[in-house]
């Protein structure tokens, strides 16, 4: 399974801490999880959490390294892939971030830096589809969602799918990439619909 490691927003709001250690490992359900390098799979993810969090994770363990508002955790996720905190100053406001960047690329933790900065300073807060389809994979839990494996009747190896649900209860799975608008606004929370809405419009 691979998947290209684009720097990509993966949570909308700020995480929990309960939230923020699930999305530590989004992928903990894919096929053959100890096999081979997932470096590319986890790179690029970026979501925002509390000050309180980032505290609590600085303290967890002696960082692999400091550099201004930044730190990285010394525990490596996979591969040379390790979590980076970031305070940033957004608007005149500090907020605070958690990302995981591959340290075998000496710039990726200044893309991710200013990746989200830009992201975060764009004038109209709107979800892109695939900020949506992330948030969804991220606000959902374990038992309802998993990866295509050979059961499925159309196998896709390590597609994300999803179970959605009928009006009578009954529940069906289908590919993470294959939903509708209207199933997208069905899975998001009623406070993030209007941003869909926004960038359905854009």
């Amino acid at each position: 399974m691979s998947t290209p490691s684009a720097i990509r927003k993966v949570y909308q709001g700020i995480a929990d801490r309960h939230q923020m250690f699930r999305m530590f490992d989004r992928h903990t359900q894919r096929p053959h999880r100890f096999d081979g390098d997932a470096s590319t799979l986890y790179a690029g993810e970026w979501f925002e959490i509390t000050e309180c969090e980032h505290d609590y994770m600085f303290e967890i363990l002696p960082p692999l390294w400091i550099r201004g508002s930044m730190f990285a955790m010394r525990e490596f996720l996979t591969g040379s892939v390790t979590s980076v905190f970031f305070a940033l100053r957004i608007d005149g406001v500090i907020r605070f971030f958690h990302a995981y960047c591959d340290l075998s690329d000496g710039g990726s933790v200044e893309a991710m830096r200013l990746a989200i900065i830009e992201r975060e300073t764009r004038p109209v807060c709107a979800m892109t589809r695939d900020e949506r389809l992330e948030h969804i994979w991220s606000a959902t839990a374990d038992a309802y969602r998993g990866y295509s494996d050979e059961t499925a009747p159309q196998y896709l190896p390590g597609q994300r799918v999803i179970a959605l649900y009928t009006a009578t209860g009954s529940a069906r799975l289908k590919l993470l990439d294959d939903l509708t608008d209207e199933e997208i606004a069905t899975k998001l929370p009623v406070q993030l619909r209007h941003l869909a809405r926004a960038a359905v419009a854009a």
